[in-house]
């Protein structure tokens, strides 16, 4: 029987990732250099310091926004700034990092669904209803990556990989079982990506169509469904009602 396809608001209901829910991710996972110890306060400062960070980056870029810009978007003092950060390098770092967090929440919700298809289209939709959630950050993360370091760079770069083996994991799972033709898995999981990041990368695009996430969603997922079903393969791929 097919898994439940669950609807955008569903999944936001479902899945705390907002930029409240990241930048406390952010404030554990550096608590270390963050001078700020009580949570709230510094979670509260980190929220203004990424919307700031991501705001003007998409409006001139990373390289060319001083902390002065910062402070001046975010509302706090160039000292304050300092207690989170030590430069403009290191709050890119921190942002880059986040991934993991994208990372576990996209594996979270493919566990414990067997049928290949179904989690086919269960990674096509959650990663597309995260990057709905987080749009400014999952622009800024890729339209960034170039701006690291080649250290860091390097990890950007296995991230995306990692995402890509998702998918071909899942195909390949798919067609040792025989639900899935025979195809380049690596080369597919690929282009599957290319369309997942055609969302966030040209939203203007689907805006003026009238494109809203559930129905490209659906779209992605049936066309990869299609492509991948093996001759004479009529299961359904659909949310139930």
């Amino acid at each position: 029987m097919p898994t439940r396809e669950l609807g955008f608001e569903e999944f936001k209901g479902l899945v705390c990732l907002s930029l409240e829910d990241m930048s406390r991710e952010l404030y554990k996972g550096n608590r270390s250099s963050i001078k700020i110890k009580k949570e709230q306060v510094a979670v509260k400062n980190l929220m203004k310091i990424i919307q700031a960070a991501l705001t003007l980056s998409n409006k001139k870029g990373f390289a060319a926004m001083s902390l002065r810009d910062l402070s001046r978007e975010a509302g706090l003092s160039m000292g304050a700034l300092y207690t989170y950060f030590t430069s403009k390098e290191d709050l890119l770092h921190m942002i880059q990092r986040q991934s993991a967090v994208v990372f576990r929440v996209l594996l979270e919700q493919i566990e414990g669904v067997d049928d290949p298809v179904q989690r086919l289209r269960r990674a096509i939709r959650t990663h597309l209803f995260l990057s709905e959630i987080l749009q400014n950050w999952f622009y800024f993360t890729y339209m960034e990556a170039k701006n690291l370091a080649k250290e860091e760079q390097k990890k950007a770069i296995e991230g995306e990989l990692a995402t890509e083996r998702i998918f071909v994991d899942i195909i390949r799972d798919g067609t040792a079982r025989g639900v899935f033709r025979e195809c380049d898995s690596e080369l597919m999981a690929a282009l599957i990506k290319a369309m997942l990041q055609d969302w966030y990368l040209k939203r203007w695009k689907y805006r003026k169509r009238k494109t809203d996430v559930e129905s490209y969603a659906a779209f992605v997922a049936d066309m990869v469904q299609a492509y991948m079903a093996v001759q004479g393969d009529t299961r359904e791929g659909g949310a139930l009602t």
